[in-house]
Formats: structure tokens, C-alpha cells, sequence
């Protein structure tokens, strides 16, 4: 695929944080819930040629902190919510996850993984998590901070937990009501009482989107930052777009508890291009347009005027299409880029923007398509595809989806692909009954790409079946079966 040039901020200076060597910036997200991701180097190649300085991952994987090695990007690693039950119990356990994961990769005289924080769990609050991980989170947190101090790494590194934006008891959706849930408040202030103890932040995230999309009083105008929108008023302060309503919220949350001047990093914003109405890169290229020349013009929040966040990272850098789809089909479309590299949307960000490029000698699997064989008896297509759409990832069919205008059969062959490049094209996995055709013939269809996958993949291992999850939306979505006549 030829090379894009687009342009898209990730380099933002804001202020100094906690010493000089620390500078509020612009960073960016990097899941690893793909079927088929990039190679780690070839992402790290991606983000030095943008100038990215600084990254969140939500683990720790040795491939992707040795490819990180010698780059010179700031960089968070992540520890799972699955681990924190046996890092809170045990401190051998936290000491012996900070010498395999932190100490072998820091810098020695020579170069390494420029680590700047740990991230203990992955909004391990969240509320539909109930009671899953919040206990274990201050143990955990206290033990890795333990084993960062014995291995001399407590001055180099911080720890902090990020925040899911359901921390907060929305009552009134106003800052002047900001608290934190009362289930988890007595946990929240423990792990405020951590943070400012050890001058660590209070990471957090946002999301504009999921306000918009949950929440009828938020409009559309309001969440995109356009001058356009009715703007809402809390105890004589306005409030013109969606960000600034959740920042303050945050900060009346924080200053209720007792820490009113605490910093603020955003962990996770966004805005996703597929698989959910008013998802689409040009709505999401308007809000990030709308975000960064708010921040650059340093005007802060109605709380905290001419105050703006140390640190923002954008959620997320590539597409993974095996993210949990509970929330939504949007979730495995928050990219700025595609699962290939390939940037989805140009933004003039004036000042301060740099030119982005897409990624480079991406190497694809062949110039092969899975689709339907309109000569072969079609009656049991929608199982074929409700089955595909199980493990696949057919999120773009969904409603205010690329793909979901359109028809029969063109659909199914959608459901298909999916499946057939996620196999890495074995050929008996475009079966499907005899229904299934491998053809060379690009089958998509205006803004409904029909991907081929990448040749370095992690396919052999697919995640966990969403078979049921499939079978109430295709089927509440499309009638497959009624199309074929």
C-alpha cells in the first residue's frame, strides 16, 4: 500500500512534571488485542518516525520492550488485572514481576527501555467488574513500590492505576456533584493517600464518545468541542464542551477527598472510526482537531483555568480486533491507524504538528479474498456467517458500521473474509460448506474494506468465542435469509 503522508499531533509541550526530565506531552496507546498485529519493531519504527515520545502498554511483553529498547520513547508498562491478586499477597512475587519486567530492560550506562511508569491493573475499578480487582489493587501497588525502592528504581519510576471514567458517581453529570462511587471511595482515597505519598499522579480516562453515546443530554456538537453547542451551566461556571465537564468532575472528585492540587494524566481518550453510529474518521478527525487545538490553547478547564493536563495519551495507536465488544463494536476501532498502519484521517493541527507517515513495508499475506460462491445452494448462509462472526471480527457490520449498508450476500462474504484471513488463509477455512470462494478479485466496496491480513501473525491462538454476542446482533441487524430471495 503506497504511503500516506497525513499530519496528526503526538508532540505537546504543556509543563514540567515532578522534575525536567519529565515533559507533559502528547503520547499514545498501544494494545496488543490483535489476531494479527504489526511486528513490535515495525511499530516502534512507526512511532519514531512521528516522533512520538512517549507510550502506554497495558503489559509487559519481552518482544515489545526489546524492540522499544535504545528508542528513547518514555515509556508506561502495564500490569494485568489477572495478576494483581498474587502481587498484593505476596511481595516476592512483586519483586521478582520488577526485576523481569523493569530492571533487566533499564538503562545501565548504555541503552534500554526508558520506563517511566507502571500502571498497576487496567481500570481494575471499573464497575461491572464489581468486586473482581478493586480489593487487591493498594497491596499490589504498595508491594510494587516496595520492590522498585529495594531495587534502587523508586526514583526513576512511578506507580499509578488507571482510572475507568465510572470511577466517579455520576448523579447530575455536573462538577459541582464530582465524587467517586461510594463503593470504592474509601479504596480511592487509600490510593490518592499512595500516589501523593510517592508524588505519582492520578491517572484517569476519558472518553467524550462513550458520554455521548450513554448519555442523551450530551450532544454531539457538545462532545466534538464545536463553538456551535449549548453549553451547560454548574454553579455559575460554563461548561462548552464534553472534556471539560469530565475533567472537572475529576477534579471536584479529587478535591472532596482531599487532594485538590494532584496531577491529572488522562490515560485513554478518543474517538472511534467504526462499528457504531457517528463512529467514522471524519468525526473522529473533527474531535481530535477539536482536542489538541484546545489544549494548545492552554485555557485549561473552568476549575482549573490555564491548567491543563500534564500528560494525555490518545487511545489507541492501531485497531485490535480482539477487544472484549461488550461495550460496543466500536471498541476494536479506536485507532488512529488501522491494524496495518495505515493512517485513517488527516488533521491540520497547526503549531506543534508534525507529519505523520504511515507504516512501512508492511508484509501482507497474498492479494486473497474469502467470499460467497453465488452458484452453491446459499439457505444456510446466515449460520455460516453468525458461525465466522463467532471468533472473527465482524464489527463493521455492525449498526452505523462501513460495511453495514451493505446487502446480501455482499455481508456474508464480509463475515467470510473475516474469518479467512484471520486463519491466515488456509484454504479449508474459506470452505464453510462449499458455500465459501477464494477469489483474487478485491471484493470491497466503497468505505467497506475487505482486509487481507498480515504474514507475521498471532492467529493460532484466538481468543475466547463470542458466539452468543454474534447471534443477537446479526440477527437483530440483517435478515440474511430474507435478502436471498
Amino acid at each position: 500500500m503506497a504511503s500516506l503522508r497525513l499530519t496528526l499531533p503526538l508532540l505537546l509541550a504543556i509543563s514540567s512534571f515532578y522534575h525536567s526530565s519529565r515533559v507533559g506531552a502528547v503520547g499514545v496507546n498501544w494494545g496488543a488485542a490483535a489476531s494479527h498485529p504489526l511486528p513490535p519493531p515495525k511499530v516502534v519504527e512507526l512511532l519514531k518516525s512521528n516522533n512520538v515520545t512517549k507510550v502506554k502498554l497495558f503489559d509487559s511483553d519481552p518482544l515489545v520492550l526489546q524492540a522499544l529498547s535504545g528508542s528513547n520513547i518514555y515509556v508506561t508498562v502495564g500490569i494485568p488485572n489477572s495478576m494483581l491478586r498474587s502481587l498484593n499477597s505476596s511481595k516476592k512475587a512483586a519483586e521478582s514481576w520488577v526485576h523481569d519486567n523493569l530492571t533487566r530492560y533499564f538503562p545501565n550506562g548504555g541503552s534500554g527501555v526508558r520506563i517511566e511508569y507502571i500502571a498497576v491493573g487496567d481500570e481494575p475499578f471499573l464497575q461491572s467488574y464489581g468486586d473482581q480487582f478493586h480489593p487487591f489493587v493498594i497491596g499490589a501497588a504498595i508491594n510494587i513500590q516496595a520492590a522498585l525502592t529495594g531495587a534502587n528504581l523508586a526514583n526513576k519510576v512511578k506507580v499509578v492505576v488507571p482510572c475507568s471514567s465510572d470511577t466517579f458517581e455520576p448523579e447530575s453529570g455536573l462538577p459541582s456533584k464530582g465524587n467517586f462511587r461510594p463503593d470504592i471511595n474509601k479504596t480511592m482515597i487509600e490510593l490518592l493517600t499512595f500516589l501523593n505519598k510517592h508524588h505519582s499522579p492520578f491517572f484517569t480516562n476519558i472518553s467524550p464518545f462513550l458520554s455521548y453515546h450513554q448519555n442523551k443530554n450530551i450532544s454531539l456538537d457538545f462532545a466534538l468541542f464545536k463553538e456551535t453547542a449549548h453549553p451547560r451551566n454548574d454553579s455559575h461556571k460554563t461548561y462548552k464542551n464534553s472534556f471539560d465537564l469530565s475533567y472537572d468532575i475529576i477534579v471536584t472528585a479529587l478535591s472532596t477527598a482531599g487532594f485538590p492540587e494532584m496531577e491529572i494524566v488522562i490515560g485513554q481518550i478518543g474517538w472511534p472510526t467504526d462499528g457504531a453510529p457517528n463512529a467514522t474518521p471524519s468525526i473522529a478527525e473533527t474531535f481530535m482537531k477539536g482536542l489538541m487545538d484546545h489544549l494548545h490553547s492552554k485555557s485549561g478547564t473552568p476549575l482549573r483555568p490555564h491548567n491543563t493536563p500534564t500528560e494525555i495519551y490518545i487511545f489507541s495507536l492501531l485497531d485490535e480486533d480482539q477487544r472484549s465488544i461488550v461495550t460496543g463494536n466500536f471498541e476494536r476501532h479506536w485507532g488512529i491507524f488501522t491494524f496495518d498502519g495505515q493512517a485513517k484521517y488527516r488533521v491540520d493541527f497547526g503549531r506543534g504538528s508534525t507529519n505523520l507517515v504511515n507504516a512501512q513495508n508492511v508484509e501482507y499475506l497474498a492479494s486473497k479474498w474469502c467470499v460467497v460462491n453465488n452458484n452453491m445452494d446459499l439457505s444456510n448462509a446466515t449460520a455460516s456467517a453468525l458461525e465466522a462472526c463467532s471468533v472473527a471480527d465482524c464489527s463493521a457490520l455492525s449498526p452505523g458500521g462501513s460495511c453495514f449498508n451493505i446487502t446480501w450476500p455482499g455481508n456474508v462474504s464480509y463475515a467470510f473474509n473475516s474469518y479467512y484471513q484471520q486463519h491466515n488463509q488456509r484454504a479449508n477455512s474459506c470452505d464453510f460448506g462449499g458455500m465459501g470462494l477464494i477469489t483474487t478479485v478485491d471484493p470491497s466496496l466503497k468505505n467497506c474494506r475487505f482486509s487481507v491480513g498480515l504474514q507475521t501473525s498471532l492467529s493460532s491462538s484466538l481468543r475466547g468465542s463470542f458466539l452468543f454476542h454474534w447471534i443477537v446482533l446479526l440477527l437483530a441487524t440483517f435478515s440474511f435469509s430474507s435478502l436471498s430471495h
